[in-house]
């Protein structure tokens, strides 16, 4: 039980240290967490139906406000 205690301690440690040393780098891998790994099924699977319905009308909406100002 120590072993496995003290293992999940150093690595504790190390990772407290990486991000004292480098604070801009935990920043960067949460913003870009996503992008540019995924595609539209990954992105529609997390999002749900209720989400998917959302952006479908807000797209469409979209486009007839503008059809509506630019012809």
């Amino acid at each position: 039980m120590d072993s496995k205690r003290t293992a999940k301690e150093n690595g504790e440690r190390a990772r407290q240290k990486e991000l004292k040393n480098n604070p801009g780098g935990s920043l960067r891998d949460g913003v870009d967490g996503g992008a540019g790994n995924g595609n539209m099924t990954d992105i529609a699977g997390d999002m749900g139906w209720k989400g998917m319905v959302l952006l479908i009308v807000l797209l469409i909406a979209g486009y007839v406000i503008y059809q509506l100002f630019f012809n």
